[in-house]
């Protein structure tokens, strides 16, 4: 059986911690041994798959004899599950591109499915059917499609494509993101902080600090950078980095930022940058003992942490054990992210993406096209 791995990342560090690199004194913590340094985001959708379990069959059964119901006419209507078919998909792209006609919005908009949560193959018709949570959509202030009454994003067929399309390439090349300052950032930045006294003397939302740092190198590999799966994850990384450095305040209680961490605490921070990244967290997929129906559970997505050290020359040279601080406003934004998903469409729309990298992945590893019998072009 065939093994897929997705590696999603994207680069981030935090302003406060330049801070802290140029005036603290140089300290470094345990180095991680032989890990890979990561960033931003990172989804291993390989790995939820890898540990399903069969559950209890009636469950599913009932999901997957339900999910045959037709779709309404009328999609306004909240439901807690929706079918959407693959094969019906595949078939309304090619009338579209044979009539030169463009994709009606239900299509684009996967019928107003706002989470995968199961994944369900009829062999008998040749389809494969993704199922969840669904209702009517409207645009919120953010430019989103969002459901009408929940607020919650809207699965976009566009992110199905692009997360299909990586199945199988994604091995060689690694789906990534990365938003890197430069070295020349750094070095301006240091003459900034060289000048201020204290860091306490200046608010955390000032600018000379941003302004020193100047624009930043974002990379993406393995999915087009055009693309509207590319720009989500940017987009998230880019929010989680503002919520940290409380240049935005979060629109959730009880979730301070990582400057307003700092400015309470009597621990002296080192000369470390932290590197927040969110990954996957699911727990085990449940499945059928036929692997017919499949279910995806857990909140999706997590933070973690780790921190770096940025060299006098502006380059950034190990991945050290996070301080308390940064570990503990990680876990802060975990605790947070399911509140903070219904306020703020970005991270909604980061957890839609990687439910759609472990359908794809589960597809892949399973080989379900062929258990279905079906024929997709991505």
């Amino acid at each position: 059986m065939k093994r897929l791995f997705f590696s999603f990342q994207i680069s981030s560090f935090a302003l406060a911690s330049l801070v802290a690199l140029c005036l603290a004194p140089q300290a470094f913590g345990q180095v991680f041994p032989q890990q890979r340094s990561v960033g931003g985001i990172a989804i291993d959708g390989d790995g939820a798959v890898a540990a399903a379990t069969i559950e209890e069959g009636r469950l599913l059964a009932e999901v997957r004899q339900k999910a045959l119901a037709d779709v309404p006419d009328d999609l306004q209507p909240f439901t807690e599950l929706r079918a959407v078919s693959l094969k019906q998909i595949e078939a309304a792209i090619a009338k579209c591109a044979i009539e030169g006609q463009p994709l009606p919005e239900e299509i684009k908009y996967l019928a107003g499915l706002q989470r995968v949560e199961y994944v369900l193959v009829y062999p008998e018709r040749n389809d494969i059917v993704l199922a969840g949570p669904a209702e009517g959509w409207r645009i919120d202030a953010l430019g989103t499609v969002v459901g009408a009454t929940t607020s919650r994003p809207v699965v976009l067929l566009d992110d199905l494509m692009i997360a299909l399309r990586s199945r199988e390439t994604s091995r060689l090349d690694a789906i990534s993101c990365s938003i890197d300052p430069t070295p020349e950032g750094i070095k301006r930045v240091r003459s900034v902080l060289g000048r201020m006294r204290t860091v306490g003397n200046r608010r955390p939302d000032e600018r000379p600090i941003e302004e020193a740092l100047g624009p930043q190198i974002i990379t993406v590999t393995g999915v087009p950078e055009t693309s509207h799966f590319a720009h989500v994850m940017v987009a998230a990384d880019f929010r989680m980095k503002r919520l940290a450095m409380n240049f935005q305040q979060a629109p959730v209680d009880q979730m301070p930022s990582f400057m307003h961490l700092i400015s309470s605490s009597r621990r002296t921070t080192k000369n470390m940058t932290p590197r927040w990244w969110l990954a996957t967290n699911y727990e085990p997929l449940a499945r059928d003992a036929e692997g017919l129906a499949w279910q995806l559970r857990g909140q999706g997505v997590k933070c973690l942490t780790q921190e770096d050290y940025f060299n006098a020359e502006g380059k950034r040279e190990k991945s050290v054990k996070a301080g308390h601080l940064a570990q503990q406003w990680a876990q802060t934004m975990t605790d947070r992210y399911e509140e903070l998903a219904e306020q703020d469409s970005t991270f909604g729309q980061l957890r839609n993406v990687m439910d759609l990298a472990v359908v794809a992945a589960l597809i892949e590893k399973e080989q379900l096209l062929d258990l279905a019998g079906l024929e997709i072009i991505a």
